[in-house]
C-alpha cells in the first residue's frame, strides 16, 4: 500500500494501469485527498488519472533499482528484443514487404516508401498506366500503416465488377482480411451503421454514390484511409456557367471529408477538358483547386496544318508533382535495368460475309437503325434503354450467328408474353417497368458484378421496345420472327466466315505454336455467353481434345473462376482459355502471351484491360494480339480503319498507343457514339467518309505525341539511376531485416521463458504445442484475430507458409496476434528492466573503456491538436548509443545487445566492481542521458524533418494563398460589376450580394487553412525517453593481462588496419568501389558497390565482414549480428579472412560461410577457419605485400 504523498515524479507504481507498473511523469494536487497523477506506461504511451485517498491500498510503489546495473543480462535482452519487434517499422522500413507474398518492383517502393509515407496526412493521387499495380502499392501502403500504428479503419471504394477482385488481392498477397459491404452486410448491421461495425471495408462505388441513406450513415463515420479505385469516374464538369456535379463527384467529396488520408487511384486523371482536372483535384485539395467553375473546357480546334482535332492544352495551370505520381507503362524498368513490359504486337484479321451471313446483317442492322429513330420520340430512361438494347443487339449481331439467334429468339418470346399481358389488361396501351434505371450520366457497365451485368444485359434486350401499343408490339414481334428464322437459316447452315477465319488462325499461324510444335496458351474474348458456348464446342471438336479448351463466364462462383483461372495456368493440356470481358475482370492470365479478340468491345479501355490480362507484370514474351473485322459491316468498316491507322502509328511511336486508346476522343464522340453513327447512317457514302476523317485526325501521330506529352501531367520518371538506389536502399535493409532469423530467435527464447512448448516439424516449420496463458489472455482486438492455445504450424519465413501436401502455417512477423501478445507480455513483465539495467561485456574489444548503452526514443510533433488534446506526432527514431567516460559518441547499430553476454559466473565479481567504479556514473544517470539527447540527437532529428517538411507545407500555403486570393478577388470584381449594373435597372442572373458573400467566403476559408497549415509548420521536439540502458565492459578488463593469443590492443589494431587496407584494395583491383562502414555496426565493416553494368540480377553491394587474424591462428571469432546479416543476405555477404604476417597480407573470400542462425543467448562465436572453408564457398585467395 501507498500513500498518495509517496506518488511523485519519477516513481514506479502498480495498480493505476491494473497490474503492469507504470512511471509518474507529473502529478497535481486537488486539496488534499485527491492526486491528479500523469503517467508513461513501459509501451511509451502516456495516460492520465485521478487517484484518492480511499483507495490507497490499491497502489504499490516499486522499489527503485533504475540504473542500478544488477538485471539479469538474459532478461535486458530478450525484452530489448521484444521492444525492436513492438517499433519494428523503426528498424526495418520495408517491413510490409517482408510479410507479403510479393516481390515489388523500384517503381512501386518508390511510390509506398519515397512518395507516399513520407507525405502523411496523405492527399494523394496514384496515376501510373494500367497494369503497373496499383493493388500492391495500395497494399503495402495500408500494411505499412498499420504496422506504424496510423491506421485502424480502411475504406476502399471501387467499381462494383473488381470488388471482388480487391478483397481478393488483399486476403492472398497480404494477409488483409476486407469485408465487402454487400446488402447483407449493409442491413442486418447490428449497431445499424455498418461502417461502424466494420474496420477494414470495400464498398461498391455506384451503391454508394446512389443511396442517400448509405452516404447519412457514411457521413456519420470517420476513416484512418480511403482508397477510391478508377476515381476519374468521380468526375464533375461545367455546364454552361454552373458546375455540374455526378453524384459520384459528391461521394468523393464526402469521402474526403471523413478521412485525414486520401488515396485516389486512376490511370486517366485527365479526361482532355481543363475545368474538370480542375474539379478532379479538387478531391485531393479543394483549397489548391478551387475556382473550377471559372475555366472553360475548350472545344476541339483543327490544327492549322494536318487538320488534326487537338483540344487546347491540357496541361494543368498548378503543379501537382506533390499531390501526384504519373509513370508511363512503357519506361517502367524491373531491378535489373531491363524493361518491364515485353513488346505488344496486334494485326487486323479481316473476314468477309457470306450471302446469307450478309443479308441477315441487313436485315437486323435495319430493324435496328427504324427502331433508333423511333426511339428519338421517347423521353426519360425508358429511352435509354431501348438504346441500350439496341446498341446490345446489334453488338451480337456481330458477334456469331448463335448470338443473334439467340436474342432474337428470347426477345421475341419475351415481347409476345408482354403482347398477352396488354391483350388481358383493360388498357391498349403498353407499359415498361425499366427496373434497371438506365437513365443517368453517371451510368457505367463497370459499376456492376460480373453476373448482375450479363442479367441486366439479357433483361434489358429482351424487354425494351418503342412499341406503345398492341398493335405496335404486334407489328414488332412479326419483324422479329422474320428475322429469327433468318438467323436460324445461317445458323443451320454451318456457314461461319467469322469462326472459318478463326479456325485458319489457329491452325496455319506460326505464332500459335512453340519450336518445340506444342501449341502455345491462348487467349480468345467474346462479348457473349452464348458465342462463348459456341465457340468452345467448335474449338474442342477442331483439336479433337475437350480438356484443351476452359472458358470463364458469368454464373460461375468466384473460387470456380480462380480454378479455371489456375488450370489454365498450371495444367499442361489446358491450352485455350475462352472468356467474356466481365468474367475476365481481374483475371491475371500472364502465363499466355497470345490474345484473340473474337469479338471487338465498343469501349476502348475494353482494348487495353484485355490486352493489360497478358501484357502485364510477371510476362517475358512479346505479346500478340489479334483483331476479327469484317469490313462488310458497318461498324466493321470503322474498326478496320482505326487498327490499320494504329497500326501504322505503333509502327512510329510504339506500343504507348495502346495505352492512350481509352483517352482519344473522335471529333468529341466517344468510340461508342461513332459506331452508333456508322450503324444508323453508314449507308450513306458522304457520312462514311466523314467517319473516315475523323478517324484519322484523332490518330494522328502529333495528335498522339500531344496527347502523350498531355496526359503525363507530371516530369516523374523511374530511370536506371532512380531504380539503382531503390535497389541499393533495399539491399541495406535486408542485410538488418528481422524476417525470418531475429523473429525465430526471439519467439523460441521469449516461448521458453514464459513457459510454452514449440517443436519442430518440417524444415523451418513448426508447432506450437502450448501458448501460455498469460499470452492467450491479451485481447488483440476484433478487428485483428485471436490467440490460439495450439498452432499446427507456424514459420517465420514467408517462403516456407505453404507446399505441395503440407499444412499452410501462420507466418509469424510483427502485427500478427501470436507475436505481437508475446511482445506485449515481456514488456509489461520485464519492462522495468530495461531502466534498471545490467552490465554486459563485449568479447570483442580488449580495452578498458567501458561505455554506457542508451536506447532512446525523440520524436517530432506539428503544432496540429488531436482529439485528446495531444500534438500530432509527425516522426519518430530510435537510437541505441554508446557513450564512454570522455563523453565521447558512437552509434551502436540496430541491436548492439545481442552481441554482448552476459558476465560469466567467474566475472560477476569482477564485473560489478568495474561498474561501481565508474564515477562518470555517479549522481543522475537518467539527466545525463536526457541532457546527451536533447544536445546531440534531438537537434538532428528535427533539422532533418524541418528541411523536408516545411518546403512542402510551404508550396502548399502558397498554392493555396494564390488560388483562393484569385477566387476572392474575381468575386469582388464581379461584386462591383454587378452593383453597377443593378443601379441601372438591369437585370442580372446574380444578385451583387450573392457575390460579396462568396467573396468574403472564400477569405474566411483562406485565412482557416493558412492558419491550419501555420500549425502543421510548427515542428517542435517531444521530451526524449530514455527507455533504458546497459553498462557495457570490454572483456579486456575481465581478462587482465591474458588476452587471446597474447596480442595488445595497439598490436590487434595494427592487424585490423592492415586487414581493411588489403580488402579494400583487392574490391578496388576487381573493379568494385567499395566504402568503409566499419564504425556503423551494420553487421558487415565494407559495402562494395557492384557498377551498374555488371550487375545484371544478381546484387548491386557485396557486403564484406572483414576478419584480421595474425599469422597461424585457426580460429576467427563473429558476432551474433554478423552472423544474422550473412544468413540475411546470402548472396552479397562475403567474410573476408585476412592473415597479417608482417608486410604480408592472404586474403581469403568466403560466400555463404554460415548455415544456421547462432543460439540466442550466444553473443559471439568461435568458428574453425578450415571448416568455414569447407562448409562456405572460396570465391577468391589473394596475397599482398606491402611496403
Amino acid at each position: 500500500m501507498a500513500k498518495l504523498s509517496s506518488i511523485i515524479k519519477g516513481v514506479r507504481v502498480r495498480g493505476i494501469a491494473g497490474d503492469t507498473a507504470v512511471t509518474i511523469t507529473d502529478t497535481q494536487w486537488h486539496g488534499d485527498s485527491v492526486l491528479s497523477v500523469t503517467y508513461k506506461t513501459d509501451q511509451g504511451s502516456l495516460g492520465e488519472a485521478m487517484l484518492y485517498d480511499f483507495d490507497e491500498d490499491r497502489y504499490v510503489i516499486e522499489e527503485s533499482r533504475s540504473w542500478e546495473f544488477d538485471a539479469d543480462a538474459d532478461d535486458l535482452r530478450l525484452v530489448s528484443e521484444a521492444y525492436r519487434i513492438m517499433l519494428a517499422h523503426l528498424f526495418d522500413p520495408y517491413l510490409a514487404i517482408r510479410t507479403s507474398a510479393i516481390e515489388p518492383l523500384p517503381h512501386q517502393i518508390k511510390a509506398v516508401y519515397q512518395e507516399m509515407l513520407p507525405r502523411m496526412p496523405l492527399r494523394y493521387v496514384l496515376a501510373d498506366d494500367p497494369g503497373a499495380g496499383k493493388t500492391v502499392m495500395t497494399g503495402l501502403l495500408v500494411k505499412e500503416m498499420i504496422a506504424r500504428g496510423d491506421l485502424r479503419r480502411c475504406l476502399i471504394v471501387a467499381p462494383g465488377n473488381l470488388v471482388e477482385q480487391w478483397q481478393d488481392e488483399l486476403w492472398r498477397k497480404f494477409g488483409l482480411k476486407f469485408t465487402i459491404l454487400t446488402n447483407e452486410v449493409l442491413e442486418s448491421s447490428v449497431t445499424g451503421n455498418a461502417f461502424d461495425d466494420v474496420n477494414l471495408c470495400i464498398g461498391r462505388l455506384d451503391k454508394l454514390a446512389r443511396s442517400d441513406d448509405i452516404q447519412n450513415k457514411l457521413r456519420a463515420t470517420s476513416w484512418d484511409l480511403v482508397v477510391c479505385d478508377e476515381a476519374h469516374k468521380m468526375s464533375a464538369t461545367n455546364f454552361g456557367r454552373e458546375p455540374k456535379y455526378t453524384k459520384r463527384y459528391r461521394l468523393g467529396q464526402l469521402l474526403g471529408d471523413t478521412t485525414e488520408n486520401l488515396l485516389l487511384l486512376t490511370a486517366t486523371p485527365h479526361n482532355g477538358k481543363p475545368a474538370d482536372f480542375r474539379y478532379f483535384m479538387a478531391l485531393v485539395d479543394k483549397d489548391r483547386f478551387e475556382g473550377a467553375s471559372r475555366i472553360k473546357n475548350d472545344p476541339a480546334r483543327v490544327g492549322s496544318n494536318s487538320g488534326q482535332c487537338l483540344r487546347g492544352s491540357i496541361r494543368p495551370d498548378s503543379d501537382v508533382s506533390d499531390v501526384m505520381r504519373r509513370l508511363v507503362k512503357e519506361e517502367l524498368l524491373k531491378f535489373d535495368g531491363r524493361p518491364l513490359f515485353p513488346e505488344r504486337l496486334a494485326y487486323t484479321v479481316e473476314y468477309d460475309l457470306s450471302p446469307a451471313e450478309k443479308e441477315l446483317y441487313d436485315l437486323v442492322t435495319k430493324y435496328v437503325t427504324e427502331e433508333f429513330n423511333r426511339a428519338e420520340r421517347l423521353g426519360g430512361k425508358h429511352r435509354n434503354s431501348v438504346g441500350f438494347a439496341l446498341t446490345i443487339l446489334q453488338r451480337r449481331l456481330a458477334s456469331s450467328p448463335e448470338a443473334i439467334y439467340r436474342s432474337l429468339n428470347r426477345r421475341r418470346r419475351r415481347l409476345e408474353a408482354k403482347l398477352a399481358e396488354v391483350k388481358n389488361s383493360a388498357d391498349d396501351m403498353v407499359t415498361y417497368a425499366d427496373e434497371w434505371n438506365i437513365e443517368t450520366e453517371d451510368f457505367d457497365e463497370d459499376d456492376y458484378g460480373i453476373d448482375e451485368y450479363e442479367q441486366m444485359e439479357d433483361d434489358v434486350v429482351d424487354t425494351a421496345s418503342t412499341a406503345s401499343t398492341a398493335i405496335e408490339l404486334e407489328a414488332e414481334i412479326a419483324t422479329l420472327c422474320l428475322l429469327e428464322r433468318k438467323a436460324n437459316d445461317v445458323r443451320m447452315s454451318g456457314e461461319d466466315r467469322k469462326w472459318e477465319e478463326l479456325s485458319r488462325l489457329l491452325q496455319d499461324d506460326g505464332n500459335m505454336f512453340a519450336a518445340d510444335g506444342r501449341r502455345e496458351k491462348l487467349i480468345i474474348f467474346t462479348e457473349h455467353k452464348d458465342t462463348l458456348d459456341y465457340l468452345a464446342g467448335k474449338i474442342r471438336s477442331l483439336l479433337g481434345d475437350a480438356g484443351a479448351v476452359l472458358t470463364i463466364k458469368g454464373g460461375m462462383t468466384r473460387d470456380e473462376r480462380h480454378r479455371a483461372e489456375e488450370t489454365f495456368k498450371q495444367d499442361v493440356s489446358a491450352r485455350i482459355l475462352v472468356a467474356t470481358d466481365a468474367a475476365g475482370e481481374g483475371i491475371n492470365l500472364q502465363r499466355a502471351h497470345l490474345m484473340i479478340n473474337y469479338d471487338l468491345p465498343w469501349n476502348p479501355n475494353r482494348l487495353e484491360q484485355r490486352f493489360g490480362r497478358i501484357h502485364r507484370i510477371g510476362q517475358t514474351d512479346v505479346c500478340h494480339l489479334w483483331n476479327l473485322v469484317s469490313t462488310q459491316t458497318r461498324e466493321g468498316e470503322v474498326f478496320q480503319h482505326l487498327f490499320t491507322k494504329l497500326e501504322v502509328e505503333r509502327a512510329a511511336l510504339g506500343g504507348k498507343v495502346f495505352d492512350i486508346l481509352g483517352r482519344v476522343t473522335f471529333g468529341g464522340k466517344t468510340l461508342r457514339e461513332l459506331l452508333l453513327d456508322a450503324i444508323r447512317y453508314g449507308n450513306n457514302p458522304d457520312v462514311r467518309e466523314r467517319l473516315n476523317r475523323v478517324v484519322d485526325a484523332s490518330l494522328d501521330t502529333a495528335a498522339i505525341k500531344a496527347l502523350l506529352k498531355e496526359y503525363a501531367l507530371t516530369a516523374d520518371v523511374m530511370d536506371i539511376t532512380n531504380v539503382n538506389a531503390i535497389r541499393e536502399e533495399m539491399e541495406r535493409m535486408e542485410a538488418r531485416k528481422l524476417e525470418p532469423h531475429f523473429i525465430q530467435a526471439f519467439f523460441m527464447a521469449a516461448m521458453k521463458r514464459l513457459g510454452g512448448r514449440v517443436e519442430a516439424r518440417e524444415p523451418g516449420r513448426f508447432e506450437v504445442l502450448e501458448v501460455p496463458f498469460s499470452v492467450r489472455s491479451i485481447a488483440m482486438g476484433s478487428d485483428r484475430g485471436c490467440v490460439l492455445s495450439t498452432y499446427e504450424r507456424i514459420c517465420f519465413d514467408k517462403s516456407l507458409k505453404d507446399g505441395p501436401g503440407l499444412v499452410s502455417a501462420e507466418l509469424l512477423s510483427p502485427g500478427t496476434p501470436l507475436l505481437d501478445a508475446i511482445v506485449t507480455v515481456l514488456v509489461g513483465q520485464l519492462g522495468h528492466v530495461l531502466k534498471q539495467g545490467c552490465v554486459l561485456v563485449d568479447d570483442g574489444d580488449l580495452g578498458c573503456e567501458p561505455r554506457l548503452l542508451l536506447y532512446i526514443e525523440d520524436s517530432v510533433l506539428d503544432g496540429t491538436v488531436l482529439a485528446d488534446g495531444t500534438n500530432r506526432t509527425v516522426s519518430k527514431e530510435f537510437h541505441f548509443v554508446e557513450i564512454n567516460a570522455k563523453g565521447e559518441v558512437r552509434n551502436a547499430g540496430y541491436a548492439p545487445y545481442l552481441d554482448y553476454r552476459g558476465p560469466h559466473p567467474s566475472e560477476t565479481a569482477a564485473a560489478r566492481a568495474i561498474a561501481d567504479a565508474q564515477e562518470w556514473l555517479a549522481g543522475d544517470i537518467e539527466k545525463h542521458a536526457m541532457d546527451f539527447a536533447i544536445g546531440e540527437i534531438v537537434p538532428t532529428h528535427l533539422k532533418d524533418v524541418r528541411e523536408r517538411r516545411v518546403p512542402q507545407i510551404e508550396k502548399i500555403e502558397r498554392a493555396v494563398n494564390a488560388r483562393l486570393s484569385d477566387e476572392a478577388n474575381y468575386w469582388d470584381g464581379r461584386a462591383w460589376e454587378l452593383e453597377e449594373m443593378e443601379r441601372a435597372g438591369k437585370k442580372t442572373r446574380l444578385s451583387s450580394i450573392y457575390a460579396r458573400r462568396r467573396a468574403d467566403e472564400l477569405r474566411d476559408r483562406m485565412e482557416l487553412r493558412l492558419a491550419q497549415l501555420e500549425h502543421e509548420k510548427i515542428l517542435m521536439p517531444a521530451t526524449p525517453w530514455i527507455l533504458g540502458g546497459a553498462l557495457v565492459v570490454p572483456v579486456g578488463m575481465l581478462l587482465g593481462d591474458s588476452t587471446p593469443y597474447g596480442t595488445t590492443v595497439a598490436g590487434r589494431r595494427r592487424v585490423e588496419l592492415a586487414s581493411m587496407r588489403a580488402v579494400m584494395d583487392i574490391e578496388r583491383g576487381l573493379g568494385f568501389q567499395p566504402r568503409d562502414r566499419s564504425s556503423e555496426n551494420c553487421g558487415y565493416d565494407i559495402e562494395s558497390a557492384v557498377p551498374d553494368d555488371a550487375r545484371g540480377t544478381g546484387c548491386a553491394l557485396r557486403m564484406i565482414e572483414v576478419k584480421g587474424r595474425t599469422a597461424g591462428s585457426t580460429t576467427v571469432t563473429v558476432s551474433h549480428n554478423e552472423v544474422m546479416c550473412a544468413l540475411n543476405r546470402p548472396d552479397a555477404f562475403i567474410l573476408a579472412l585476412v592473415e597479417v604476417d608482417g608486410n604480408l597480407t592472404r586474403a581469403t573470400y568466403i560466400m555463404r560461410p554460415f548455415t544456421n542462425p547462432p543460439d540466442y543467448s550466444v553473443a559471439s562465436a568461435n568458428y574453425d577457419i578450415a571448416r568455414l572453408k569447407q562448409t562456405g564457398e572460396v570465391i577468391l585467395e589473394r596475397e599482398q605485400i606491402w611496403q
